[in-house]
């Protein structure tokens, strides 16, 4: 499994809106998302300073979008 990579909260909301997920509302500073044909996903990104994501936060993100590791490394580099 590669590491996990160390990114802004803005940089995963990019990747997961690019693999069929849009934004759905946002509250304060937490941005609710939900995928266009997978409708039981629902994540729920934190928004909450331009600092990178805790990692056991991104890999809640990663784990709740139904997404390996490396699938989304491989989202993320293009």
């Amino acid at each position: 499994m590669p590491k996990l990579p160390r990114i802004t909260a803005k940089k995963a909301l990019t990747a997961l809106l690019g693999v069929g997920f849009y934004i759905h509302h946002q509250t304060g500073s937490h941005i609710n998302i939900r995928h266009r044909t997978k409708k039981h996903l629902h994540i729920i990104i934190p928004m909450h300073s331009k600092k990178d994501l805790a990692l056991k936060t991104l890999k809640s993100i990663i784990t709740q979008s139904e997404l390996t590791v490396g699938e989304f490394v491989k989202i993320l580099k293009g």
